[in-house]
């Protein structure tokens, strides 16, 4: 979200500067722009369902597009990213990411909680998920990763669990399937969603407090509360690998044009070959997703070809000046 600063993490291949007259900082936008290119971080209460929640934040910050990050159903709580205007273009490559919960699980007979510790914790690598029926994609068996299932208490038949899994992981079919090897059989009570990708529980506002800082902001001109609740979307992406481009490369991917090795200034090493990556200006504005044509060790030694080709653009064209020509029809 802030300009890039060269650390280990990064590959420099050219000292390059941005020039102040395009472009602005992910930080510095005004509320307007923010409304457009930026993402609000719900911390979901029990009740509505999360288009419900959605409907409710464009109608108090009286915007007409909005969407949001991982469905939670009426019973589940948690972590509930919004991206707002033309930020849903973002969300393709944060749905991808990892996801953590807290679930109380109810265990419908009596067990050492020994046992049940012995028995969570092979439940960790791959599994198999039988989609379920009530799902909104196709019924069948797939494989899901777990990174790790940990019993945080356990008081009479209730169990108390951390989560740490791959995004479409289903949490209620895994608790059940729990249940099943554990020889009781078991259901989830209740669940919280309490990370999503890069975000986590404690950077959430609930939907009153929202409404509290845009009441401010349109009554009394203060933007302070807002900024808090309302972040750029570039805060949704830090956790993806960045390829960081010179300004002259910016427009030519605006139009969709792939990113050759001589537009690049700096990226991060551990950008994978055909991984999902994102392209950057050196002020942190996103550009664009893009699919890696090499890894980042690989980029490091070459001066030439494709670097990576765009799969969502997120800039407008035009916001910096046109450095390429277009080619003419034959």
């Amino acid at each position: 979200m802030r300009p890039p600063v060269p650390d280990d993490s990064m590959i420099v291949l050219s000292e390059d500067r941005t020039d102040p007259a395009f472009g602005r900082p992910p930080l510095e936008r005004g509320v307007a722009e923010l409304f457009q290119k930026g993402a609000v971080l719900l911390d979901k209460t029990r009740g509505p369902t999360s288009h419900q929640v959605v409907s409710w934040l464009k109608k108090v910050l009286d915007v007409e597009k909005a969407g949001h990050l991982g469905t939670l159903d009426p019973k589940t709580t948690g972590v509930l990213p919004v991206a707002l205007g033309n930020a849903v273009r973002s969300l393709q490559v944060t749905l991808e990411e990892g996801k953590e919960y807290v679930a109380v699980m109810q265990l419908h007979g009596d067990l050492k909680e020994d046992a049940v510790r012995s028995i969570a914790s092979e439940f960790t690598g791959e599994i198999y998920q039988l989609v379920p029926v009530r799902a909104a994609v196709k019924r069948g068996l797939r494989t899901r990763h777990i990174e790790y299932l940990k019993v945080l208490e356990k008081s009479g038949r209730q169990v108390l669990l951390l989560i740490g899994c791959e995004s479409g992981t289903y949490i209620r079919t895994l608790i059940h399937d729990l249940g099943e090897v554990l020889g009781t059989g078991a259901h989830m009570a209740e669940l919280r969603r309490t990370r999503s990708g890069c975000i986590d529980e404690s950077m959430c506002c609930t939907l009153q407090q929202l409404k509290d800082a845009y009441e401010i902001f349109r009554k009394e001109g203060d933007e302070r509360p807002l900024r808090e609740v309302v972040h750029p979307v570039e805060v949704l992406m830090e956790r993806t690998p960045h390829i960081y481009i010179k300004d002259s490369s910016v427009d030519a991917i605006c139009h969709g044009a792939p990113l050759g090795m001589p537009g690049i200034s700096m990226l991060h090493r551990s950008l994978k070959k055909d991984g999902v990556c994102i392209i950057s200006t050196l002020k942190g504005e996103a550009v664009a997703l893009a699919r890696a044509e090499m890894d980042g060790k690989d980029m490091a030694n070459r001066r030439e070809g494709v670097a990576a080709t765009i799969t969502r653009v997120l800039m407008d064209t035009g916001v910096y000046p046109r450095s390429w020509k277009r080619r003419s029809k034959q």
